[in-house]
């Protein structure tokens, strides 16, 4: 092959000079919009800009949450040998006691906070944790963010008083958890136990979930409205190629 028909006219390059520009481009301003907090309307963003966003904001996540993982994990680890066992009528007839097995030296949680958590059942199953991996676990998934009324009554009566950086024990009576309205632990109005670490709310982490629902939110809307024109153009062709053989 001649060494001239491998190169690329004046034009081409400015093609691909104009292709990279815009790409470049769109990374700086999804930069701009996610690292530096700057508000962004997500439903005028490509397809493509909002996988790149998402990658972006899950990645951020991620980090925090292995950064707080860090701090914490040591620490709260060490109270999983307290799951044990308990007798299912006991905590129901007491209604929610709590244990604190560390105090905290913070104030008084607020409204919202967030914490590391181990749920379990009277036969000692785990139902859920803030744990990795229940059995070898090496590291915290992030923090549950707690707002007013998004969990059970009983959490939140069992962690009245509690001070940040504590660590508490709660029984919960089945009717104060999910009473008849959902089954857990093999059945219905189950007690349940939890051991919390709260620690104060971790406000990058919410606003990087909120950023990350609205990215899924517009990338859902942007993957339906692909199929649908994917699917009118499809219907079209048919029909042309149906009125061509009448």
């Amino acid at each position: 092959m001649e060494e001239k028909a491998l190169k690329t006219s004046w034009k081409q390059r400015l093609v691909i000079g104009l292709i990279a520009f815009l790409l470049l481009g769109s990374s700086i301003a999804i930069y701009v919009f996610i690292v530096l907090g700057q508000e962004v309307d997500y439903s005028r963003m490509t397809t493509t800009q909002l996988q790149t966003a998402y990658e972006k904001t899950t990645n951020e996540y991620t980090e925090i949450a292995s950064e707080l993982s860090n701090k914490y994990f040591d620490e709260f680890v060490a109270y999983k040998s307290n799951v044990k066992g308990y007798n299912s009528n006991t905590a129901n007839a007491n209604g929610v006691t709590t244990k604190d097995l560390k105090e905290g030296d913070g104030e008084e949680l607020g409204e919202n906070y967030s914490a590391y958590y181990i749920g379990w059942c009277s036969d000692e199953s785990i139902f859920d944790s803030s744990l990795d991996d229940y059995e070898e676990p090496t590291s915290l998934l992030a923090p549950l963010n707690v707002t007013p009324d998004n969990l059970i009554e009983g959490w939140y009566i069992g962690v009245q008083g509690m001070k940040y950086g504590g660590i508490r024990e709660i029984t919960i009576p089945g009717t104060l958890a999910y009473g008849d309205k959902q089954e857990i632990c093999g059945g219905t109005n189950s007690p349940l136990k939890f051991i919390i670490l709260a620690i104060p709310e971790d406000k990058r982490l919410t606003e990087i979930s909120e950023s990350l629902n609205k990215i899924y939110t517009a990338l859902a809307n942007a993957y339906s409205e692909s199929y649908s024109s994917d699917s009118s153009n499809e219907d079209y062709s048919t029909s042309e190629e149906m009125t061509e053989e009448k």
